[in-house]
């Protein structure tokens, strides 16, 4: 779907997953910082953005690390007493939305309030799109970003394409 109101494009989505140890967090964030060259999400939703990539906080130990187009990954060492990383880009892609219909658009396909703190620009939330699990980011004003599974993206974008809005 592409109007003046909204418009979808899918793309490959870098992604690196990095869990800490319970027990060891504190080691393993600071370890994780000084290794990304920044500070890290406090909390879960929060996002920082960084030289190429985004570090979005997913769970209270686990972090996603969102390479941009064309950024390479860096070769990130974790220390194994500390917690561990798994490529997970092979099974994600990313959809890009934006528009002044996106507010509309989204209101059919998640179960996340647009106007909400949790919501605002720079945020992330877990959720889900057509009973999938997908990580909504909020890049802008009228601007978003779905991580979705590799294996659904095609039936997820003709659904969204097929939307009367």
């Amino acid at each position: 779907m592409a109007s003046p109101d909204f418009s979808l494009s899918v793309a490959d989505c870098p992604l690196i997953q990095i869990d800490g140890w319970d027990g060891a967090l504190a080691q393993f964030e600071s370890n994780l910082s000084a290794s990304l060259g920044t500070k890290l999400p406090a909390s879960v939703g929060e996002t920082v953005r960084h030289k190429g990539f985004l570090v979005i906080r997913v769970a209270p130990r686990r972090l996603w690390l969102a390479l941009d187009d064309g950024a390479q990954a860096s070769s990130l060492a974790v220390d194994p007493d500390l917690g561990c990383s798994v490529s997970l880009g092979e099974g994600r892609v990313r959809f890009s939305m934006a528009g002044a219909g996106i507010a509309r658009v989204l209101s059919k396909c998640i179960a996340v309030d647009w106007c909400a703190p949790a919501a605002a620009p720079g945020r992330a939330v877990l959720t889900s799109l057509h009973h999938v699990p997908v990580l909504f980011l909020r890049t802008g004003d009228a601007a978003c970003e779905l991580i979705v599974p590799r294996s659904f993206s095609q039936s997820l974008s003709d659904w969204i394409d097929g939307l009367d809005c």
